[in-house]
């Protein structure tokens, strides 16, 4: 297990008015977020703004230069920098912000978070998303091979598909319903259209820092060093036009028009109270392949979850729908770390700001299945909603809202924040 700090004291409060038992972003968390104006750290319901934090002294003693965090995201940041600056810069945060003393030199960065037009806190370059949840893998397959659900390789090597970086957006971002070739069932003839099984994925998105040249592995040893944080990941997902191009090369348009990120990134250091060893592997599944071996391996204790609310329960004031949970630590075949060190085990270089999404976090019961493809199987079993509507997957005007909260080892509760879309016709 990692080693924490002062950073994580349970009993650590801040002077800025709301963020001791804030839901989210107590003083615990800080987790960052880009805007137009610069880099902003959330705390409580407030967004520090870092380049005027560091102009005001924060960080003294550490060579930030402030000049980078006016930058609308993190790329630059992380890309000349590694995990032991990391801990230090979030370090030097939370020690400013739980000391009143700074308060004078501080509240003139703080702006309401309300008042802040966010984005994600990384520009993605490029996306990469597994398979690693054996739940939705075992669940996928069954409804195409019921004889034979998971595939030889599934259980030797994390699979996984290269997606599209310029189609990531932030929170809140409308998704346009996605046109393309479909062929129904019983005809000859593909027709092209608006696709009709447009779907959501409940993911955890990965964010790399630093940088491997091309040709350079990342040791398992070394691999949770390059993680820099999390975000929830919705991969927005065309069924029927999936179920008609992906062989025999796998995803593609079905899945490459949108892919929706929180804008706030929650860091690796906020999660190390939350770090838990993997799952045991049934004795009879194959030991990881060395390069695959990774020395006290952990994941996260978090809860995950999916809400809808279609257009009428939102004219209505309706609460939204509670569609799905599951616990991220319990569902995963493949580490973390696992994820990254196999990416680059082939000399790839990983960039900062590149994304590793999970595939879509599935647990056992039809409850906790992160995706309307195996929540209603396939459309055969409608999900019920509380107005005597139904559904098989999204229609026009739904809107979907993926959550996510670290809980666990006596440590403060610390959340993701919002990653929500509305989808729009096409």
């Amino acid at each position: 297990m990692s080693k924490l700090d002062r950073s994580h004291d349970p009993a650590r409060r801040s002077w800025v008015a709301g963020a001791d038992g804030h839901a989210d972003f107590p003083i615990q968390n800080l987790p960052f977020a880009g805007s137009s104006g610069g880099v902003v750290v959330a705390i409580g319901n407030h967004a520090l703004r870092l380049a005027d934090a560091i102009d005001a002294g924060l960080g003294t003693g550490l060579g930030l230069d402030a000049g980078l965090f006016r930058d609308p995201t993190l790329n630059r940041y992380l890309r000349g920098t590694s995990a032991g600056d990391w801990t230090a810069l979030r370090l030097a945060i939370s020690d400013a912000l739980a000391d009143a003393t700074w308060q004078p030199r501080l509240a003139p960065c703080l702006d309401p978070i309300d008042a802040t037009v966010l984005q994600p806190a990384v520009t993605t370059r490029d996306y990469t998303d597994f398979y690693a949840s054996i739940h939705h893998a075992t669940n996928v397959g069954s409804m195409f091979r019921p004889d034979n659900p998971l595939l030889p390789n599934y259980k030797w090597i994390p699979i996984g598909y290269h997606g599209r970086g310029s189609t990531i957006v932030g929170d809140g971002t409308p998704i346009r319903r996605p046109a393309g070739q479909t062929r129904p069932a019983g005809d000859e003839t593909p027709t092209v259209g608006p696709s009709r099984s447009l779907d959501y994925e409940l993911e955890l998105g990965i964010i790399i820092g630093g940088e491997n040249a091309i040709g350079e592995v990342v040791p398992a040893s070394q691999a949770m060093d390059r993680i820099f944080g999390v975000v929830l990941l919705n991969d927005w997902s065309a069924r029927d036009l999936q179920a008609w191009e992906y062989q025999p090369l796998g995803p593609f348009l079905a899945k490459n028009f949108a892919s929706t990120v929180s804008n706030w990134l929650v860091t690796r250091d906020a999660l190390r109270p939350f770090e838990v060893p993997m799952p045991a592997r049934p004795t009879s599944d194959p030991h990881p392949l060395p390069y695959l071996q990774v020395p006290e391996d952990v994941t996260w204790s978090l809860d995950l979850a999916v809400d809808l609310a279609t257009a009428a329960m939102r004219d209505r004031g309706d609460a939204p729908f509670r569609v799905s949970s599951t616990r991220f630590a319990t569902s995963m075949y493949w580490s973390p770390a696992q994820l990254v060190t196999h990416h680059a085990s082939n000399g790839c270089a990983l960039l900062a700001g590149d994304l590793l999404g999970t595939g879509t976090v599935s647990g056992p019961a039809p409850e906790a299945r992160g995706c309307l493809l195996e929540r209603t199987w396939r459309g055969s079993e409608p999900l019920a909603l509380p107005d005597g509507t139904d559904r098989r997957f999204l229609e026009d005007g739904d809107e979907v809202s993926l959550s996510g909260r670290a809980m666990g080892g006596g440590a403060i509760p610390i959340g993701l924040g919002p990653c929500r879309g509305i989808v729009q016709s096409g």
